[in-house]
């Protein structure tokens, strides 16, 4: 995944993966640390600091990257992401600051996006409907007559909301799709924890009874805006599912010649070397694809939106496949709770469907292509 990168690229990966492996090793994803508030905020300013928010944004407005396309700076992070089951916002603190620094109110530029970029506070796409299984998607929002939005619905599930955290809720006018800031904390806000696959991140529902918002929180977020979030969001899925699968993988292919069978490594019998043949290729293609759809669309090629679909679309299905053959080439251990192994398939099979599965982004390739 790292083909290529510049030396400053080498040096952000390098101090990020130390981060990781000291502040958040395998053992706390697995004991739960991460789900204490004091945990998580230590954990996101110290990612901060790391500039893991900045990326999408210009140094105008306090943002930064290492090597002038943030969102490839951005998706190598969420390879490392991934290949270390890391929790917390990640995805959703990017995008959110994007838009804020595409679209927002000078307010919100000069409050809200300082914080995410900091780490004093998280934020959560609350995506509208895309497709992919029990997503819902029903918020309306009403003006109130000063240029702000009324609220109400439900949307779910949403990934990572923290403490403190900022959503960023997609609703329907009469006029058409809107997109409003609203603190998570907001009394009129109800924010339940929803039971999930992968059991290394939050996922919730969340419940608007009568939101009010000012003017100055509602993002002018037209079709091409829109259109750029969902490919950041879905490209920086993909990474994270890569890394991943690829730490998966690599995982298989020690335990393939470590496990003796008939006095033989497991890994020489024809039948598993051809099996984790096939999937490395499969793999590297998912490095490739998602790598592309990086470069790309941190190079502002109107092309961006395309390649993004056809990497999440890709590793979608690769990913979940991958598992499953490691999961046959481990036999019995592989199913325990014990190992490893259950916790990659989780975060890889629910990355699969975030933020539209293989079909939808399949079906809105051939929208984009006309057809």
């Amino acid at each position: 995944m790292d083909t290529g990168v510049t030396d400053d690229q080498r040096a952000l990966l390098d101090v990020s993966v130390r981060f990781m492996e000291d502040a958040c090793p395998l053992r706390a994803v697995r004991d739960g640390a991460w789900k204490d508030d004091a945990f998580a905020t230590g954990y996101r300013r110290q990612a901060a600091e790391l500039g893991w928010y900045s990326m999408l944004v210009p140094e105008s407005l306090g943002g930064g990257n290492v090597s002038g396309n943030g969102v490839l700076d951005a998706a190598l992070i969420a390879y490392e992401r991934g290949a270390h089951l890391q929790p917390g916002s990640f995805v959703g603190t990017n995008v959110v600051a994007l838009t804020l620094a595409q679209a927002g109110r000078d307010e919100l530029r000069q409050t809200v996006l300082p914080a995410l970029l900091s780490g004093q506070a998280s934020g959560s796409w609350a995506a509208a409907s895309l497709g992919d299984g029990d997503r819902r998607a029903d918020v309306d929002a009403r003006p109130t007559g000063d240029g702000g939005y009324e609220l109400s619905g439900v949307t779910r599930p949403v990934l990572d909301i923290e403490a403190p955290s900022w959503l960023l809720v997609g609703a329907t006018t009469a006029d058409g799709p809107v997109q409003v800031l609203v603190a998570a904390d907001d009394a009129a806000v109800t924010v339940s924890e929803m039971d999930a696959l992968d059991i290394s991140r939050r996922f919730a529902e969340v419940r608007l009874d009568g939101v009010r918002v000012p003017a100055a929180a509602v993002i002018d977020a037209g079709a091409g805006l829109r259109a750029r979030q969902l490919a950041i969001a879905g490209t920086l899925i993909a990474a994270e599912s890569v890394g991943a699968m690829d730490h998966d993988f690599q995982m298989t292919v020690q335990y393939a010649k470590d496990r003796i069978a008939f006095g033989r490594p497991i890994g020489s019998f024809q039948g598993i070397k051809h099996q984790l043949a096939d999937t490395s290729l499969a793999l590297e293609m998912s490095k490739a694809i998602t790598l592309a759809a990086a470069r790309t669309l941190g190079a502002d090629d109107e092309y961006g939106p395309q390649a993004a679909s056809m990497a999440k679309a890709f590793v979608g299905e690769a990913g979940v496949d991958l598992a499953q053959t490691c999961f046959q080439v481990f036999g019995g251990i592989g199913y325990t709770w014990e190992h490893d192994q259950h916790l990659y398939l989780r975060r890889i099979t629910t990355d699969a469907g975030l933020f539209g599965d293989p079909a939808w982004h399949r079906e809105y390739l051939c929208q984009l292509a006309g057809l």
